[in-house]
């Protein structure tokens, strides 16, 4: 009997890819526009780069690889040269942020054989590879304060009456204090509003998320949150369709079990680095939680006591990983998983029957 690969969908509605994705950029406009009205040039320039490195990449790569160009279509490259620059810091060099929209596609999609068929976030990755190849400049405070800032504030809701609820929700309006896609929280509630009334994304993974995240925070002192990154995160890039559980209870076990990795690694210390790894770490564990929520078939009745031992087994699996990964944070080991992940990735495409 062959067996094949199997891969979480990356569709589960009639639309094409080229309609999905189309409907990510218009969620992401709102966040777009508010940076480049805080960041100007800056913001412009990243975005733009990491747009196109991703584009020519994917188109250099996919002729290279698999001998086709059509994927070039589907908007995807976009959507992911976005992500990336929504991640960054505002002053990181072009030519750096060129390079990790490169990696993101390569090592982030292509490597695997294409869209829906990648095992990690292709902008966390590309990210990742920025951080292993350019320590000094990503570590940098001068990519976090560079030229001034175009406008720091608004004044919209204090504007009709000052109070402090008003004065707060101009600080989720324009916040400029983290990484370019981090600038306006309203503006990613309004996106993520989009995709949910659209059914590009569903509600389970960002509440879990969200709720997890609130309540170890009254428990975990070291916890800095950052409440733009946690809802580009949650909205955005925890339900990549690929990446994330295919079934309700394992979106939402995968949100909270997110939220729970992330608290252990502020737990011990890690703070600039907590979202990407929580990240990868529950896309590693992506597939195994969708066989563990898989709903029994029909006319097959449930076992619950297998059930519960596969539950307390993944969970327990992907806490002794939490920890196995603090270690290797620790002790600087990570650029050489990344090395490894380069070698053993690329060995398995040019053996697979994917080049052509």
């Amino acid at each position: 009997m062959e067996i094949k690969n199997s891969y979480t969908p990356c569709l589960r509605t009639g639309d094409d890819i080229k309609t999905v994705m189309f409907d990510v950029i218009l969620a992401l406009t709102p966040a777009i526009l508010l940076s480049l009205l805080v960041y100007g040039l800056s913001s412009f320039l990243i975005m733009v780069i990491c747009v196109l490195s991703a584009v020519l990449t994917e188109t250099v790569f996919s002729k290279i690889f698999f001998n086709e160009i059509s994927s070039i279509k589907n908007l995807s490259a976009i959507v992911t040269g976005i992500l990336l620059a929504f991640i960054l810091a505002p002053y990181t060099p072009i030519y750096v942020a060129a390079f990790g929209a490169a990696m993101a596609i390569i090592f982030g999609k292509l490597i695997f054989g294409g869209i829906g068929k990648n095992r990690l976030n292709p902008a966390v990755v590309g990210r990742e590879f920025m951080t292993v190849f350019f320590p000094l400049i990503m570590s940098s405070p001068a990519i976090w304060s560079g030229n001034s800032l175009n406008i720091s504030e608004l004044k919209i809701f204090s504007f009709i009456i000052d109070n402090n609820l008003t004065n707060y929700l101009d600080k989720l309006l324009i916040n400029p204090t983290g990484s370019i896609g981090e600038v306006s929280i309203l503006a990613l509630i309004a996106g993520g509003t989009y995709l949910l009334i659209k059914n590009r994304i569903s509600w389970h993974i960002p509440v879990a998320l969200f709720c997890t995240v609130f309540l170890v925070s009254s428990f975990v002192k070291e916890a800095e949150i950052s409440m733009g990154g946690l809802m580009l995160v949650g909205i955005f890039m925890a339900t990549d369709t690929p990446t994330s559980p295919t079934y309700s209870f394992g979106k939402f076990y995968y949100g909270m079990m997110m939220g729970l990795t992330m608290a252990i690694f502020w737990k011990f210390g890690i703070q600039s680095e907590t979202l990407s790894y929580s990240i990868i770490i529950l896309n590693i564990f992506s597939k195994k939680i969708n066989k563990v929520f898989r709903p029994a078939v029909s006319g097959y009745k449930l076992n619950l006591i297998k059930k519960i031992f596969s539950f307390l087994k993944i969970s327990i699996l992907i806490f002794l990983f939490d920890l196995l990964w603090v270690l290797l944070h620790k002790f600087d080991i990570i650029p050489y998983i990344v090395f490894i992940y380069i070698l053993v990735t690329t060995v398995k495409l040019i053996s697979s029957k994917n080049i052509k």
